[in-house]
């Protein structure tokens, strides 16, 4: 079953400034994550965080995320530098 995808304002607003190629491979991880949110091979649960957040890393960067299984959907909340992902910890 594939899940639906939504992206907070910040995570919108980051991925505008971001250059193509980075928003390609960021992108094509927003489908696997889709297909599979809870693939161990490119996602690991986040120790630091809120029970039930993910992390996801694309060269870089850090994809923070939630599942909501009650409406089936990746809410994106966070795609910040790996220097900045985890400072709010």
């Amino acid at each position: 079953m594939s899940y639906g995808l939504e992206l907070s304002h910040q995570a919108k607003k980051t991925l505008k400034l971001l250059d193509k190629s980075t928003i390609k491979r960021i992108e094509k991880r927003f489908l696997e994550l889709c297909r599979v949110p809870y693939d161990s091979r490119c996602s690991d649960p986040l120790e630091m965080g809120e029970e039930g957040e993910w992390k996801t890393r694309v060269g870089n960067w850090r994809i923070i995320y939630t599942i909501r299984e009650n409406d089936k959907k990746v809410y994106i909340f966070s795609i910040e530098p790996r220097s900045r992902a985890y400072r709010r910890f």
